[in-house]
C-alpha cells in the first residue's frame, strides 16, 4: 500500500477531508521532526501541511523512498533546501486555491485606503463626527508585481472595479488579457512610477528576495500605496519604515513580514497609514478542504500514472501553466 506522511499534523482531524484516502493508502501524520523521521521511512508521499512547522530538511536522511511532496500553501519557498532542490523527488503545491481570496483581500486593501476605512474606525472610537472626503478607485491605476495565478485574479478582481492594471514579469510582454501591460522585471522602477497602488505578490526566490528597497519606494509616487501578498523577504522592511516615515510613499498594507509574528517592538504596528495583518489573506472558511480536496485529486492521477498537476519548477520556484 502507498504510505502518505502527512508534516504537521498529528492526526486525522487536523486534515479535513483526507480520511477519504484512507483505503488507499497508509495515512502517518508527524507532527513534529521526530515524528517525521519516523513517519518518512518507507513513505512514497509527504504532504505538507504546516510550512511553518518544516521539518523535511532534517529527515531528508530517511526519505529515500520518496517520490512526491505536494505542499499545502501556493508558496513553496520553505521547501527548497539544496539536497530537495536538487532531487529528482517531484514538487506540487497548492496553486488556485487561494487565489480569489487573495484577490478579494487587496481589493479591500485598496478600498480601506480610497474610502478611508480605517481612520473612520477610529474617529467612530473616539466619538468624532469628522466628514472627509474619500477617492474612487475606478480610473485608478495598479501595477502587480507577479503575474502568476494569484496575480492574474488580483488583476482580474481590481479591472472589474474600474482599476487601469499593468503587471510585471520576468519578462515584458504585450497582448495580454489581464494586464494592460506587462513590464520585464528590469524595468520594475520605471513601472513603479505610474502606480497609485502596487501589489507585491512574485514567488519568494534569490532573484525576487530584496526587491522592493529604498530605490523603489523613492521611485513611487508619494500618494501611492505599497501592498505585500508575497513573502516578508520581499521587501526591505527597514527601507519601507523610512519610506513611510518620510511620505515617500502614502501608505501600506502587509500580509507578510520578514519576522512572523510581527515582533511586538515593530513600528510598523504605530504607523497611521499602515494597515498589519497576520498572513491571512488567503485563508478562508474552507480552505483546508479545498486543499485537500487537491491533493486528492492529484493522488488518484499519481495512481494511475497521470501527470500530476501543479508542478513545481524547483529551478525557477514556482508551478507554471
Amino acid at each position: 500500500m502507498t504510505i502518505i506522511a502527512i508534516q504537521g499534523a498529528a492526526g486525522v482531524d487536523d486534515v479535513p477531508g483526507i480520511d477519504r484516502l484512507a483505503d488507499q493508502a497508509e495515512l502517518r501524520f508527524a507532527a513534529t521532526v521526530d515524528e517525521l523521521r519516523h513517519a518518512l521511512v518507507g513513505a512514497d508521499i509527504m504532504l505538507g501541511w504546516d510550512f511553518a512547522a518544516g521539518g523535511l530538511d532534517q529527515a531528508w536522511d530517511v526519505a529515500g523512498d520518496l517520490r512526491w511532496v505536494h505542499w499545502a500553501g501556493a508558496g513553496i519557498d520553505a521547501m527548497m533546501f539544496p539536497d530537495f532542490a536538487a532531487s529528482d523527488v517531484v514538487l506540487t503545491n497548492s496553486r488556485g486555491v487561494f487565489d480569489r481570496a487573495m484577490a478579494e483581500y487587496v481589493l479591500g486593501f485598496v478600498l480601506s485606503f480610497a474610502k478611508r476605512f480605517p481612520e473612520t474606525q477610529s474617529f467612530q472610537g473616539k466619538r468624532d463626527w469628522r466628514w472627509r472626503p474619500t477617492h474612487r478607485i475606478a480610473g485608478a491605476s495598479a501595477l502587480v508585481v507577479g503575474t502568476g495565478s494569484v496575480g492574474r485574479e488580483i488583476a482580474r478582481v481590481l479591472g472589474a472595479n474600474g482599476m487601469v492594471v499593468s503587471g510585471v514579469a520576468r519578462a515584458a510582454r504585450a497582448g495580454d488579457n489581464d494586464f494592460v501591460t506587462i513590464h520585464g522585471s528590469d524595468d520594475l522602477d520605471g513601472a513603479l512610477a505610474g502606480a497609485d497602488y502596487v501589489v507585491a505578490i512574485p514567488p519568494l526566490t534569490a532573484e525576487t528576495a530584496g526587491m522592493f528597497g529604498a530605490a523603489q519606494f523613492k521611485a513611487m509616487k508619494p500618494t501611492a500605496r505599497f501592498i505585500n501578498m508575497g513573502r516578508g523577504q520581499l521587501i526591505d522592511e527597514a527601507a519601507l519604515i523610512a519610506a513611510l516615515k518620510a511620505f515617500h510613499i502614502a501608505g501600506a498594507a502587509l500580509d507578510v513580514f520578514e519576522t512572523e509574528p510581527l515582533p511586538e517592538a515593530s513600528p510598523l504596528w504605530d504607523r497611521p497609514n499602515v494597515i498589519v495583518s497576520p498572513h491571512m489573506s488567503g485563508d478562508y472558511e474552507g480552505h483546508e478542504e479545498d486543499v485537500v480536496g487537491l491533493f486528492v485529486a492529484n493522488f488518484e492521477r499519481y495512481k494511475a500514472g497521470q501527470p500530476l498537476a501543479n508542478v513545481v519548477d524547483k529551478v525557477l520556484g514556482f508551478a507554471a501553466g
